[in-house]
Order: C-alpha cells, then structure tokens, then sequence
C-alpha cells in the first residue's frame, strides 16, 4: 500500500511526533511505502521515507495550517495514495491519530471573545472535519476521555473510535542494571547519591505545569529543599523558569536540558516524577516513569494518570488544581520513605504485567485495514 501521513512539523523530542515516527516505521517494516507531507523536519530522516515539504504560507498558524490541507489535498489528487493518515486534524482523512484533546472542549471554557477569533473558528472548523457524523474518519484515541468528550461535541459514531495501548520502548522498563545505571547518571552529573532527584519531562513547559513543580519545591521546609535536585528535561525555552527559580530561591537546585536521548536515564535516577499539567491528553512519560519505577505525582487532567491510580504508584491531584495539594503531596513523598519504597515496587510490577508497549502494532493494525475492531 502507499500510505500517506500528515503531520505539520516533525521534532525529535516531541510526544506526538515520536508516535508518528513509531506507527510510520512499523507500517513501512510491513511492506508499505510512506509518504510524509510536512512543513518543517528537525533531525533524521528515516531511510525510506518519501518526505514532501509542503511551502509554508501565511502569518499565523492558523492560516499556515489552511495553506498546507489546500496543498497537500491537490498534491493528493495528482498522486494518489491508498490511505491518509493525519497528526494534525484536517478533513479528508481517512484515519486520525488523536494526539491531543477536544478542542471544543477546550473553547467551552474560554471567553466570547476568544470564540469568535479566526483562530478559533479554523480549529473548530478542522476539528469538525473529523469528528462530525458525516465524516467516515477513523480515529485512533490514547484514552476513553478522549472518547467521551468528543462524543459529547460532535456526537460520533462509537464504532469510529479506536483506543490504543501506550506505545513506550522497552529500554524504558526497569531491570537488573537500572540501579547502576541510576547511579552511573548521577556521578556523570555531580548528583550526590543522597540527594532527593525528582524529574520533569517534556516539551512546553508551561503546559506542563513546571512553574507549579518549582512553586512546591520552593515551599518545602529548609531542610528538605536542600537535599533536592530538580531535573527538567524538554524542548523549550528554559529562561522564564530558570528566573522563577532563582526569585524561589533554589535556583542552586534547578537544571535544565533540552531534548535528550538517554531518558531511561534520568528516569532511573530519579526517585520522583512530577507532572502537574495544564493539559494533556495522555502523557507518555507517565507510563515510562512507571515503567522505570519511578513514583509519579500528576494532575488528574492528564489523560494517562489513570495508571498511576491503576499502579497504586503515586499521587493524582484532583481538578481544579490547588498549589497546596501538590506542595503537601510533595513533602509526604521525599518524607515517607516506606510509602515511596511501595510506589517504586508497585510501578516496577505494573510495568511488566500491563500492556504498555504495543501502540505502533496496534495502530498499523487499524491503517492497514486488518483490524477487527474488538
């Protein structure tokens, strides 16, 4: 088959992206050819891989996001493909990979204002493509709540939807050498072996709440805060919450890297994962953390914290959020060594008795036209 996938741009370090770059390698180890139709690619490109630029017009994202469906849909015509597999939602689609949440969901909450802005209608516009009850899209969900919310706005056919097990790599899951591994991490990085390591990962930090993980790492008593290293790993720009840090005072405890590789890692360094999100529609890293056995605290607005509940590996915060409830949960980790030992033990066992694993398989699966919708 020739398969043709729309993503708007590609980074290395991206939750979506590297979703789209597993599901794209798994369709081409089955035999097929990919097509990528993308406005912009940072990194390698994958051997194989019919990458077309598609021109970037317009000001905004959003009338760059119209230009781009307008020229890839005439690309389309010209050359045909056997199925178009989206990232980004668009009409035309015959499958849709649900990377993020409902947007009109998301637009319920927000001014008049705000729901007349050009932004707003494309995006709703976009969204409505794919969802409404004309559309014969298929759509891939990582959660049920994704499911339930754009039922409630769109109402769409049940059957149209198809959930998808988390997809994280085997390297990520704890094993007899993820202690020394940890170790070995920490003396590369000058962490003394005593200290309370606790991660962060994940692009667009505001989105990711880490303004709130450095708030409730600020209100922990003197004697505590000392002992902490807080490490954030992501694409953004780290400045506005290297200041935060320092007007918090524990800028000495606070470090930032970009994009990484090695972030087992981290994980198996770390004796805590934070992530109090703003948004988010599942939250890989939850599942890595898990499966390192790492404790993870979260924001129940992630799609994924589920598991941590599942796990019996943590804390879910409840919505809305309240500093406090995440400045207290923090404290009784660092300090309840026995409760964070029983996290660490439940996490490891989770992630060797769920399906954590196999989201590309599942999804080539539904692309390819062989599932059976069970």
């Amino acid at each position: 088959m020739q398969l043709a996938f729309c993503i708007y741009k590609y980074f290395p370090f991206g939750g979506l992206q590297r979703d789209f770059l597993q599901i794209a390698k798994a369709c081409q180890n089955r035999g097929h050819n990919v097509r990528v139709y993308v406005m912009d690619w940072q990194g390698d490109v994958p051997c194989g891989f019919d990458i077309i630029w598609v021109p970037k017009k317009g000001l905004s994202n959003h009338s760059r996001n119209q230009s781009y469906y307008r020229w890839v849909k005439a690309h389309l015509q010209a050359n045909p493909v056997d199925c178009v597999v989206g990232f980004n939602k668009m009409p035309d689609l015959d499958v849709y990979f649900a990377g993020d949440t409902c947007y009109a969901e998301k637009v319920s909450h927000k001014g008049f204002l705000y729901k007349w802005s050009k932004r707003c209608k494309h995006y709703l516009a976009f969204e409505d493509a794919v969802f409404n009850q004309q559309s014969h899209t298929k759509v891939m969900v990582l959660t049920k709540q994704q499911i339930s919310d754009f039922e409630r706005y769109y109402h769409t056919d049940r059957s149209r939807f198809y959930l998808l097990p988390p997809g994280i790599a085997q390297d990520r899951q704890y094993h007899s050498q993820s202690t020394a591994k940890g170790k070995q991490f920490r003396q590369a990085n000058q962490i003394d072996e005593h200290n309370f390591v606790i991660v962060q990962i994940g692009s667009d930090f505001k989105r990711k709440g880490v303004d709130r993980s450095l708030t409730a790492i600020a209100a922990l008593p003197c004697d505590l805060k000392q002992k902490v290293t807080f490490l954030v790993v992501g694409q953004d720009n780290p400045e506005a919450y290297q200041k935060l840090a320092k007007q918090l005072g524990i800028e000495y405890q606070v470090r930032f890297f970009a994009g990484r590789n090695d972030i087992p890692d981290f994980l198996f360094a770390a004796d805590l994962l934070l992530h109090p999100a703003r948004q988010e529609a599942a939250g890989m890293v939850l599942i890595e953390g898990l499966a390192a056995g790492v404790p993870v605290i979260v924001s129940s607005i992630s799609g994924y914290a589920y598991h941590i509940d599942d796990a019996n590996a943590g804390v879910v915060l409840d919505e809305p959020f309240v500093q406090s409830a995440l400045n207290e949960a923090l404290q009784n980790a660092i300090t309840n060594h026995d409760q964070l030992l029983t996290w660490h033990q439940n996490a490891i066992h989770y992630g060797k008795t769920a399906d954590l694993y196999h989201l590309a398989q599942r999804a080539t699966e539904i692309i390819l036209g062989c599932d059976n919708h069970e």
